[in-house]
């Protein structure tokens, strides 16, 4: 077989590999955890992939826009993570419940306590939010991530049109408001107008293992999606390398 129809063949094989199943683990994100609707509450997770090869991630801050602004936003405890929540003030209060909220979160951050997020690995950080706006249909929750070799990477950028930035900022798709607004998710995720990020570390701290299970569930579909799709490419390739080799023994012949 000529050698260079097979290193074109298997250059092939591997750009069908990376195009297949390289975007699973490309940048910070946010998930939700069953239905997330307008006016209501729900839990999500804030998924961390580490992108370097030499270097593990030790801090990731997500930022919550004030102009749609949540007066709820608690932290599950996150093992080998210390966890701070930040507030800042309103230019006109929120109603909630018949209370007036001159505050609300306005940054979540985790940094590293005994644990990071090493090379070829993820980490998730669960969020119960409410009550969430009723006059949007998504929220932009721009993250930077930071690395134990002080390199910083912020993921701001927001979408416009149909091509992806290079940075995207994590987006949190809001459906329409139902019946319930409370939702799907209210019921592991209990509303409170006034939130203290060292009160629900201690609070909460037993119940993690409880909560391992649903964070599991909700990347299976992620992961094994991906691993799928990345055996396809190999599949792909391996079927190009042999029709090369094929087609060269018949023109020898």
């Amino acid at each position: 077989m000529n050698p260079s129809r097979f290193v074109l063949a298997a250059g092939t094989a591997a750009a069908s590999v990376l195009l297949l199943s390289g975007p699973a683990f490309a940048h910070v994100g946010v998930q939700p955890v069953g239905q997330a609707a307008q006016g209501g509450y729900a839990t999500v997770n804030v998924k961390v992939p580490n992108e370097r090869d030499n270097a593990s991630t030790v801090k990731v801050e997500v930022n919550f826009p004030l102009d749609h602004p949540l007066a709820s936003v608690m932290p599950q405890p996150v093992p080998g993570w210390k966890v701070e929540v930040t507030k800042s003030d309103l230019d006109k209060p929120l109603t909630l419940h018949g209370k007036q909220i001159s505050q609300a979160v306005s940054k979540v951050t985790w940094t590293a306590d005994g644990s990071k997020i090493g090379p070829g690995q993820f980490q998730q950080f669960p969020l119960s939010l409410g009550q969430l706006p009723e006059d949007t249909d998504q929220l932009v929750l721009k993250a930077i991530q930071t690395y134990d070799n002080k390199e910083v990477v912020r993921w701001i950028e927001e979408q416009k049109g149909t091509e992806e930035p290079q940075n995207p900022a994590p987006v949190l798709k809001l459906s329409p408001a139902g019946e319930d607004h409370h939702g799907a998710a209210a019921t592991s995720a209990a509303p409170s107008a006034s939130v203290s990020a060292s009160a629900d570390a201690k609070g909460a701290e037993g119940a993690s293992g409880d909560h391992a299970g649903t964070e599991t569930a909700a990347v299976s579909s992620t992961d094994t999606t991906a691993r799928v799709l990345g055996g396809a490419g190999i599949v792909v390739g391996i079927a190009g390398v042999a029709f090369g080799i094929l087609a060269g023994r018949r023109r020898s012949a």
